[in-house]
């Protein structure tokens, strides 16, 4: 066909059209020249040069022209429905090979979350619907400054909500924070089956749901955060938190003494371990979550404890002393 009349769509008539067409059907004929003003009189098949003179058009019965246009509607329609089937044949073999895949409602096995309000948000969705158990490690406590405080009572709700419905909290913290105000009277107001315990050093941030939705930190500023429903990334770090957990020493409800051994406290047994592997005070400071002049306090008592005058001569009486390889 050609280019669409400018006053309507390909498949219309227009009045000037229809005019033209009774008036080919009176005379028999019209010029070629005269039918340029209607283009949509050629394009339907109502008028086709005539045979003797094709600068004339001759008007075809409407019936004709429908069934013509009929048919070849009909043709591309068929094409395209050949076309379909040999689409879904090749994708069809495709599906097959790549297996089963996740229907449009599923969620993505990883998402990126970003801003703490939209991390907030995704984390108390999830735990809305959690009926076991929420599993979480915590380097800090993030219950300081204004943020911190907002967030601790966003999941201050979410915690109690979870434990009047059954769920059993298990938190794990460093050392450094057993004795943390905020963290005792947060202990205090949480009724219901928590558990907290601690170790010399945690990994960073996890919040794992009934073991079906983990969240972990994708950046350092907390701001950017993975939300994973992978069956196999979630089982692989529940696994591991069921190993620190066991090898971490109870803190709520009921704690247990960390002894001291040769006067070298439990958290100058980590101090010093990190210390023989070469960190700095700043590093050693961010893993066992205290600030580096609480460190430096620490090294300061270790060094005095082995009668260490030196920072190289510390790391040698560290290894001398055999402190590290108690057990504990």
């Amino acid at each position: 066909m050609s280019t669409a009349h400018r006053e309507h769509g390909e498949d219309d008539l227009c009045s000037t059209g229809t005019a033209m067409y009774e008036r080919a059907l009176r005379q028999g004929r019209l010029p070629a020249e005269e039918a340029r003003a209607a283009p949509c009189l050629v394009d339907l098949g109502l008028l086709h040069p005539a045979l003797d003179d094709p600068s004339r058009l001759e008007p075809v019965a409407p019936v004709v022209a429908l069934h013509r246009l009929l048919r070849g509607s009909g043709e591309r329609i068929a094409s395209e429905r050949r076309r379909e089937a040999q689409l879904a044949e090749t994708f069809g073999a495709l599906m097959r090979i790549a297996g089963p895949h996740p229907t449009a409602g599923d969620p993505h096995p990883i998402r990126l979350l970003t801003g703490t309000e939209r991390i907030n948000r995704a984390i108390t969705d999830a735990m809305a619907d959690a009926s076991e158990e929420l599993l979480t490690v915590q380097p800090r406590t993030g219950l300081t400054g204004e943020r911190g405080q907002a967030a601790d009572a966003a999941s201050l709700g979410r915690d109690q909500a979870a434990l009047d419905r059954g769920c059993r909290i298990r938190t794990l913290y460093p050392h450094t924070l057993r004795h943390f105000p905020v963290i005792a009277a947060r202990c205090e107001r949480l009724k219901g089956d928590l558990r907290i315990r601690t170790l010399d050093e945690v990994p960073d941030r996890l919040v794992l749901v009934d073991r079906t939705v983990a969240f972990v930190p994708a950046g350092e500023d907390g701001r950017l955060a993975l939300e994973i429903r992978h069956p196999a990334i979630v089982d692989h770090l529940a696994v591991t938190f069921d190993r620190l957990w066991r090898l971490a020493t109870p803190m709520y409800p009921e704690a247990a003494p960390q002894p001291s051994r040769d006067g070298i406290t439990p958290r100058q047994h980590a101090i010093a371990a990190l210390l023989v592997e070469g960190h700095t005070d700043a590093v050693i400071a961010d893993r066992l979550g205290m600030n580096i002049r609480t460190a430096r306090v620490h090294i300061a008592k270790l060094a005095a404890t082995l009668g260490s005058r030196s920072r190289a001569q510390l790391g040698f009486l560290i290894g001398r002393s055999g402190i590290l390889d108690q057990e504990g």
